[in-house]
């Protein structure tokens, strides 16, 4: 199944609202921001993010940038080593998904294989909207209902 279609999936089991868009491809956050409607913050930017031996999946609002440090203070206080870390390549995040760059959307399983982690900018927006799957198809929720399905673990870790 699809991603698009697996989402969709997900999010009617759980009788969550949502909104579909289908768009020209977007390869930017803004460029998606635009054809959505929706302020940058709006958006959930999804990047996989390699801590040592693992991938995971790091969701922030599209506004912000990742904090290695944060994220490097954050796995050592869990006992966890990340001293080598660096962002998944596009060969890797195909080869791992069947996605491309800047389709990938902000869940892990049952969705992606990763462990998924949220900033807690997230919480501060009424709505979430992404990229699910594809350049050209959009997904547009409640944040609420977006935190109750991704069950994402939320910490801090964009630059201020």
């Amino acid at each position: 199944m699809k991603v698009f279609e697996s989402i969709k999936a997900l999010l009617d089991e759980h009788q969550i609202i949502y909104k579909t868009l289908h768009h020209p491809p977007t390869y930017t956050s803004e460029q998606s921001a635009e054809y959505r409607g929706e302020a940058l913050s709006t958006g959930a930017k999804a990047i996989v993010y390699k801590i040592e031996k693992q991938f995971y999946l790091f969701v922030m609002p599209a506004n912000r940038k990742l904090d290695n440090k944060k994220i490097k203070a954050y796995f050592k206080a869990a006992g966890l080593r990340a001293k080598k870390t660096r962002f998944a390549t596009a060969d890797e995040l195909t080869e791992m998904t069947g996605l491309v760059p800047g389709s990938v959307p902000p869940f892990g399983a049952p969705i992606l294989p990763f462990t998924l982690y949220l900033d807690a900018e997230i919480e501060r927006n009424e709505k979430v909207a992404f990229n699910a799957g594809s350049l050209t198809d959009s997904v547009i929720m409640q944040r609420q209902d977006y935190l109750k399905v991704a069950k994402g673990t939320i910490f801090d870790f964009t630059l201020d």
